[in-house]
């Protein structure tokens, strides 16, 4: 199988992207690899300045890999208007693949392992029979390598989980266009799923991820997840990350009113394995014990408070009950 093309999205932070771009031309499998970005348009006159900056600096990245092949082709698709992160995730998704089997996704604030593109497209031909492996993740909120080596199996640096890790991931076609909907409202979405559907999906409440099916649009990742839930599928995993969000507290979803280092850290903020995943394939099933221990670790979506933090969040919800 052709190595699987990688699709970046993009929007307002040249910084971030330019990174992100960084990053993945530093994979070992760059120069074998074509990347589809698509940059989302401007909201407003403010909005589209920054959205040509980004531009700007895609089509000078473009020219270099032209010149220096560090990748095998970079198709730049601009939106006239501003799709906004849903549309433009889920209509960038499906146009790609119409052309290939398989897709890898970035946004533009995922910073990868050199290694990165090496285990994703292993893992693609490993579980491209194995209809229940329906996502390949690329994060991980656990360290599984350091905190639980005995859970895993032999020479395999991976494990399967319900939870899709939306930071650097890829499936294929037929999974993609036979199980993923874009629901339109919280009804359709969670129509038919049972409450210990719903328990499930959220990891008894650890991890309340469906509070966001009241968004217009529904984030994509929702309906993603709720979709795999649904046909019952896996998530293949790293036991240690091999991506990085460096956007944590700029992002689309994140909240920027508490989100400052003097009240709080990521806990799951972890530099990306530097090596290659150790991969064999095998029989997709969970293992109870990492499922409890993602449940631990999402808590408070896996925020570690400081004590002035943990003196402000009491404070908001002694008054926003």
């Amino acid at each position: 199988m052709d190595k699987a093309p990688v699709i970046m999205f993009v929007y307002n932070r040249a910084d971030n992207a330019r990174e992100t771009l960084r990053h993945l031309v530093a994979n070992e499998l760059a120069a074998e690899t074509d990347l589809y970005v698509y940059a989302d348009g401007g909201k407003d006159e403010a909005s589209w300045r920054m959205v040509n900056e980004v531009r700007s600096m895609l089509h000078e990245c473009k020219t270099e890999v032209e010149r220096t092949h560090v990748l095998r082709s970079m198709t730049i698709v601009e939106r006239e208007t501003n799709y906004y992160l849903e549309r433009n995730v889920v209509e960038g998704i499906a146009e790609v693949l119409q052309q290939h089997e398989a897709v890898i996704v970035l946004e533009d604030d995922i910073c990868t392992s050199p290694y990165f593109l090496r285990y994703v497209n292993e893992a693609l031909e490993l579980y491209r029979d194995e209809p229940r492996v329906m996502h390949i993740s690329g994060f991980t909120h656990l360290d599984l390598l350091a905190d639980h080596p005995d859970w895993l199996p032999a020479s395999d640096d991976t494990y399967f989980t319900r939870h899709m890790a939306g930071w650097g991931w890829a499936t294929w076609r037929d999974r993609w266009q036979k199980y993923f909907h874009h629901y339109q409202s919280r009804d359709e979405a969670l129509a038919e799923l049972t409450a210990d559907d719903i328990s499930q999906i959220e990891y008894g409440g650890a991890f309340p991820c469906l509070y966001h099916a009241d968004r217009s649009p529904i984030p994509w990742d929702i309906c993603w997840e709720i979709a795999i839930h649904r046909a019952a599928g896996l998530c293949l995993t790293p036991a240690h990350t091999m991506t990085r969000n460096i956007g944590l507290r700029q992002g689309t979803h994140f909240s920027q009113l508490a989100n400052s280092p003097l009240l709080m850290r990521y806990t799951y903020d972890r530099q990306p394995l530097n090596r290659a995943v150790r991969l064999t394939r095998r029989q997709p099933e969970l293992d109870l014990r990492i499922e409890q221990a993602f449940a631990e670790a999402i808590r408070d979506w896996g925020i570690a408070y400081t004590p002035l933090g943990k003196v402000v969040r009491w404070i908001y919800k002694r008054f926003h009950r």
